[in-house]
């Protein structure tokens, strides 16, 4: 902290069950403010709180933002944890994006949502844990009230900020006209206990979660490529259901239309004791070409044909960062990314997964063939060249499972 600045400081982590157990804001704020100094601490305004929006949905911030003065933003997929990034043998891959300008300001704009929300939730048995530092009150309009004017762009790149509140903080929005056509979601649920499907039966969820169909739309605009890089496709089910349907439908859609498709995934070796418990919830990256065959199938009523074109078009492959099956210590390659690229032209990065997940999220969906080529030569490309040994599909070798 320069010599004279006063900072304030908000810290919102997602409650999320069992993991986060031990994630107290008075600790966190007790720790840090010990590491500044007494005379350190005095200049800083602190608010830290642990949240989740419903339990029985099991929603809850996920959201990894960094907003500095409201003018610069850094966003994507890393989470602020340094065993699994830092201090560790076998680091996970990731990835983030950051933005100067009116971006920044949407993404302060947003964390005055989730902050109005904590705001009125603290409290011993309510769904908020906080903490502050000097006595401050919980802050729910610092971005607002620290940057009340426009923020002037820095640069020409089209960049849209894309969110969703999950479940608990607004039901509906009540301006929304959106009327989706919802899918027959039985093919994405499975076992006897199962949450609600807001992913594939619940028009209200959508016009508060509108990163769902924005994701979706990029998917739809595609007609060359597509370039998926996610920790998974299929989520934890049950509670969950399997997958969003509509997404499934789209790739297969565009599979159908001779649209190349690359998705790559992390190691299922990574998997959880309960699913999603690791870097990753699939046992094996056939449950991913099972169902897009499914679908291609479903849409053509061909179950022979929808293999063929499956395997004319699609490359799927688990994780790998480099020539060597697994880091120097055995531990499989953890993949983090939530990166969604369409024809070399237009891309998303931030903290939304394709698989269903009712949390609060936020990224960046970018309209550039220079920045898409960039994230091309820099992440993609590299990516498969590792990852394509251990294909179970790739059109451009003839592998295709039986």
């Amino acid at each position: 902290m320069a010599a004279g600045n006063k900072l304030t400081v908000r810290v919102l982590v997602g409650a999320a069950p069992l993991y986060n157990i031990t994630a107290l804001p008075t600790s966190y704020r007790d720790d840090l403010l010990a590491r500044l100094g007494p005379a350190a601490a005095a200049g800083v305004t602190l608010n830290v709180a642990s949240m989740t929006t419903s339990r029985t949905a099991l929603s809850w911030n996920h959201s990894k933002l960094l907003v500095v003065d409201g003018r610069s933003v850094i966003t994507g997929g890393i989470n602020n944890w340094k065993d699994d990034y830092i201090d560790t043998t076998h680091p996970v891959s990731d990835v983030d994006l950051a933005l100067t300008g009116p971006a920044a300001a949407s993404a302060g704009s947003y964390l005055d949502t989730l902050w109005g929300w904590t705001c009125k939730n603290t409290g011993v048995l309510s769904n908020t844990w906080f903490a502050s530092s000097n006595g401050a009150p919980c802050l729910p309009n610092l971005e607002k009230d620290a940057n009340p004017g426009p923020v002037p762009a820095t640069g020409n790149l089209p960049v849209f900020a894309i969110g969703g509140l999950g479940v608990g903080i607004r039901s509906a929005d009540p301006a929304s006209t959106h009327q989706p056509d919802l899918p027959a979601a039985s093919d994405a649920r499975c076992g006897l206990v199962a949450l609600h499907d807001n992913t594939n039966d619940d028009r209200d969820y959508e016009t508060v979660n509108p990163e769902e169909s924005a994701l979706r739309a990029l998917v739809a605009g595609a007609t060359s490529h597509i370039e998926i890089s996610q920790q998974d496709l299929n989520g934890t089910c049950p509670p969950l259901p399997r997958y969003d349907l509509r997404l499934y439908d789209l790739l297969a859609a565009k599979l159908a239309a001779d649209v190349k498709v690359r998705i790559v995934v992390s190691d299922p070796a990574n998997r959880g004791t309960v699913g999603s418990g690791g870097y990753s919830q699939i046992k094996s990256p056939s449950e991913i070409s099972d169902a897009l065959q499914a679908r291609l199938a479903a849409r053509t009523g061909d179950a022979s044909g929808a293999r063929a074109t499956m395997c004319r078009n699609l490359q799927l492959a688990s994780f790998l960062a480099a020539p060597t099956a697994t880091w120097a210590d055995g531990h499989p390659y953890a993949l983090h990314h939530k990166v969604v690229a369409v024809d070399g032209s237009a891309f998303f990065v931030g903290s939304k997964n394709l698989y269903p997940a009712w949390l609060q999220d936020f990224g960046y969906l970018v309209e550039s063939p220079d920045a898409a080529a960039q994230l091309d030569a820099n992440l993609l490309a590299p990516e498969w060249r590792c990852s394509q040994a251990t294909a179970t599909v790739d059109h451009t070798r003839g592998i295709c499972p039986n």
